[in-house]
Formats: C-alpha cells, sequence, structure tokens
C-alpha cells in the first residue's frame, strides 16, 4: 500500500535531477606527463539548484585526490557546462568514479528536500 502511495507521490510531484555524461568516461593524457584527464558535461535540470560539487572516488567510494578548476561549479538552469578532472597517473588505477552532487544552499527561499548525486564509472 505504501509502494503505492510514495509511486503516486512522486508521478504527482515529478522528480528532476542533472546529467553528468558520458556515463563511462576514458581517461586521456593531459599536457602534463603525469596527470590523466576526464572530460565531462554536467545538465543542470533544477530550477532550485545552481551548484555542484565534483568528486573522485575509488571502488570503495572514498575519495581520490584530483584537481579540477573548480571543484564546486555553478550551473544555471537548463544549462550545460564542459568539465575537465584531472587525477594523477599513479591514482589511475584507484580511480573509479567521477560523481557529481547538487549542493542546496541554506539560505533559498523554496528549501528542496532532495540532493542529488550522479557517478560516471571510469572506464
Amino acid at each position: 500500500m505504501y509502494r503505492y502511495l510514495v509511486l503516486l507521490l512522486l508521478i504527482s510531484f515529478g522528480v528532476n535531477s542533472h546529467q553528468f555524461t558520458p556515463t563511462y568516461p576514458v581517461l586521456k593524457q593531459s599536457h602534463m606527463r603525469s596527470v590523466l584527464k576526464v572530460e565531462m558535461q554536467i545538465l543542470n535540470k533544477r530550477e532550485d539548484v545552481s551548484y555542484y560539487q565534483l568528486e573522485v572516488l575509488d571502488a570503495q567510494m572514498k575519495p581520490v585526490t584530483f584537481a579540477a578548476t573548480q571543484k564546486i561549479v555553478e550551473v544555471d538552469y537548463l544549462k550545460r557546462k564542459d568539465l575537465e578532472i584531472y587525477i594523477r597517473s599513479r591514482d589511475k588505477n584507484r580511480a573509479t568514479y567521477v560523481c557529481s552532487r547538487s549542493k542546496i544552499l541554506s539560505g533559498q527561499k523554496k528549501a528542496s528536500a532532495v540532493s542529488s548525486k550522479i557517478c560516471s564509472k571510469i572506464l
């Protein structure tokens, strides 16, 4: 009974998230010798969220050191942003996932109840 109620609520209110593509990115050599890069694109489909935090995780979902121009990126509603994430060559076997997590601002008028996290598996 409760499952149907939850399903009905989700359908009624609609669920929006963001897109983080490609689903299976490939590590490529960057312009520096001992650094690899992953090229990603984020699309914001949420009106209530404008900021997303980037993460690189290992197979146990523990953080792996990485670099990016910004680790928290601003993406306006229905806009896309291309991202380059840099990972040290020595961490290439540890780095398993590249993730983006929506960041909800505490001072917003319309507070969102759901934070979304999307991960892409590195090949």
